[in-house]
């Protein structure tokens, strides 16, 4: 029996997978945004071990979160899943930031870097990050980054999983593309099986197939797929972390 947290998982691809793992005997922590959302968690798992509430937009509640997860761990995984979809770019969050940027980059940042390394690691990335762009501040102290767009914050997720995946290699750090689903994000014209998307997620959290997968690879259809060069790009990996460093005050973990 294995043990997971699993972030953005009160509805979703991330509350079907918490049911599909439960459902197979492993352990589950929830998390939602606020305490309405932990009661439709709970509700829509009732298999849970727990739901743990913090809004990913605040620093200080994410890096609440992250202290509250660690009690509950160790865990064999952890999904980086919450996220946001466009017209929060420009929305400030609870921490003053830019929701879109403080909930699908930073958010996963912080929390890998403040909880207990799992033995994997899995950021929810998109076919988007395709045509998103890392938005580095290349030396000029702009933090370009704070206004990210979706497929540019999809983009990112795919290199921190690179980056971690380069820092700590006893932990198995992945990205995942869930495709073009009918979800509340995805809408109801999407052309893609949930049930592949939750496949995916499953099939990495639990490890299988990492045999002679590349380190940080890059998961679609439950297959080893090819990210975007960008996304493989060390220079670039290594400014994305060092920015999210100074931004949050919270440096990467030796």
């Amino acid at each position: 029996m294995a043990r997971f947290f699993i972030t953005g998982s009160s509805d979703g691809l991330g509350s079907l997978t918490a049911k599909r793992l439960i459902a197979q005997g492993h352990q589950v922590v929830l998390h939602a945004r606020n305490t309405d959302r932990a009661l439709d968690a709970s509700a829509a798992c009732p298999g849970a071990e727990t739901v743990l509430v913090a809004d990913l937009s605040s620093i200080d509640e994410t890096k609440a979160l992250a202290a509250e997860a660690d009690k509950h761990g160790p865990y064999d995984a952890i999904v980086h899943n919450a996220g946001v979809y466009a017209g929060l770019e420009r929305v400030p969050g609870k921490s003053g930031l830019p929701t879109l940027f403080t909930v699908n980059t930073l958010a996963p940042y912080l929390l890998t870097c403040l909880v207990a390394r799992p033995k994997r690691l899995v950021y929810v990335s998109s076919g988007m990050h395709g045509g998103g762009r890392p938005k580095l501040d290349h030396g000029n102290g702009q933090h370009q980054i704070l206004l990210s767009g979706y497929s540019d914050s999809k983009l990112h997720n795919a290199m921190l999983a690179k980056a971690f995946a380069r820092r700590w290699p006893e932990v198995g750090c992945y990205s995942v593309d869930p495709g073009w689903v009918p979800t509340k994000m995805g809408g109801s014209s999407a052309p893609g099986r949930v049930e592949d998307g939750v496949d995916t997620f499953v099939m990495v959290a639990l490890g299988r197939g990492e045999a002679g997968c590349s380190p940080g690879g890059y998961f679609l259809d439950s297959w080893e797929s090819q990210p975007s060069a960008v996304a493989g790009d060390v220079r670039l990996q290594d400014q994305l972390l060092a920015e999210l460093a100074e931004i949050s005050g919270v440096p990467v973990p030796e």
